[in-house]
Parts: C-alpha cells; sequence; structure tokens
C-alpha cells in the first residue's frame, strides 16, 4: 500500500545547483568578479595610513590570508568546543 511520501520520491525536484555545470558556472563568474576587482585597484587613488595599504591587491591578498587563517582556527577550536554526539541525551 503506497504511502503519502511515496509520490514524493517518484517525482523528486531538482534545483539548479544539482547540475555541475551550473555549479562550475558559478565557481568561473566569482573568480572573474574578484579578478576584475583586483584589476580594478590599478584604477584610483588610495588614501592609506602604512605604506604597504598602497600595494597592488594588497587588501585582496589580506582578505584571502585572513579568511584561510580564520577557517583553521576554526578547525582547531572545534576540538575544543565540541560535544559528544549523545550530549544532549
Amino acid at each position: 500500500m503506497p504511502g503519502p511520501t511515496d509520490d514524493k520520491d517518484r517525482t523528486k525536484k531538482t534545483y539548479w545547483l544539482d547540475q555541475r555545470r551550473n555549479v562550475d558556472r558559478l565557481v568561473y563568474g566569482l573568480v572573474a568578479i574578484c579578478g576584475l576587482l583586483v584589476v580594478a585597484d590599478l584604477f584610483y587613488h588610495k588614501h592609506t595610513h602604512f605604506a604597504f595599504e598602497g600595494w597592488f591587491g594588497f587588501f585582496a591578498g589580506f582578505g584571502f590570508v585572513m579568511c584561510v587563517i580564520l577557517v583553521l582556527l576554526a578547525k582547531e577550536m572545534r576540538k575544543i568546543v565540541k560535544r559528544d554526539e549523545d550530549y544532549y541525551d
């Protein structure tokens, strides 16, 4: 006897990110936008407080390095803050 969930299994809904082609397009689009923003760094005058802030692509590189450090620190902090799987049982 079919239940109410059997119909949902037969007509599984697909989303646009389920296709590899669309994921690749999204990644390439983001890389292109980031590249254009770094190139745009050449075309405006920066009002800096420190000399290194005027280097080409400084803030792009700084942001990338800090993001990587944040992920690595979060992985280490997980070991400290993590609870057992049955903690709330």
